[in-house]
């Protein structure tokens, strides 16, 4: 899977419908991963934290033992950004209108055509990819804006470098290297080298 394509997650407990959601967006071209239960889905958004890639996510509101509702709120805890949209039978409407109005992208009610529902994903996609195109332009010129002393600090972050090797390695002090540390980060908008790496290499930034 490509990591810089947005994917779509659909998370459902109902084997048949995950499926058949899984070969309708496949069949349309799209990257999709499936997964039987809200457990099973945060695991794998957890190991993303922090360097989220673009998805969108179809979740159903009725699944055991954990509900839609509570994997959205799990997946918030997280700061996750990507759009949540639910799949609601008649009788949860009312919740999956609350949960919209808590930052779900959007609801769909069973049974529903084919074509509203990509539509409505491949809205939510586009607005992903928006935002993936906003951040990548924000971060090309704070890049542009880094001193040339803070782009040899930065290349020595994005080896590995720890501030002693860096100021040895360019014969300033460590205080004069995590002056410039903090205003790299400050400018890239980015907390920890790691998520500076993150960016570099997802937006393929030089």
């Amino acid at each position: 899977m490509n990591p810089s394509t947005p994917a779509i997650h659909v998370v459902d407990d109902d084997p048949d419908f995950r499926d058949a959601l899984a070969w309708l967006f496949d069949s349309r071209g799209h990257q999709v991963q499936a997964w039987a239960s809200g457990e099973d889905f945060l695991g794998a958004a957890r190991a993303q934290a922090d360097r989220w890639a673009p998805a969108v996510v179809l979740l159903d509101i009725r699944m055991e033992p954990l509900s839609g509702l509570a994997t959205f709120e799990a997946l918030n805890a997280l700061a996750c950004p990507w759009p949540v949209l639910f799949l609601t039978g008649h009788g949860d409407v009312g919740m999956a209108v609350a949960a919209v109005k808590k930052g779900a992208w959007d609801f769909l009610e069973k049974p529903f055509q084919d074509n509203e529902l990509v539509d409505r994903v491949e809205a939510a996609l586009q607005a992903v990819m928006s935002e993936e195109t906003q951040l990548a332009q924000r971060l090309r010129q704070a890049l542009a804006s880094l001193s040339g002393r803070e782009r040899e600090v930065l290349d020595e972050l994005l080896q590995g470098h720890y501030n002693k090797n860096i100021a040895d390695h360019l014969g300033i002090t460590p205080r004069t290297v995590e002056f410039h540390r903090a205003n790299i980060f400050e400018k890239m908008g980015v907390h920890s080298a790691v998520e500076l790496a993150h960016h570099m290499g997802r937006f393929q930034l030089r």
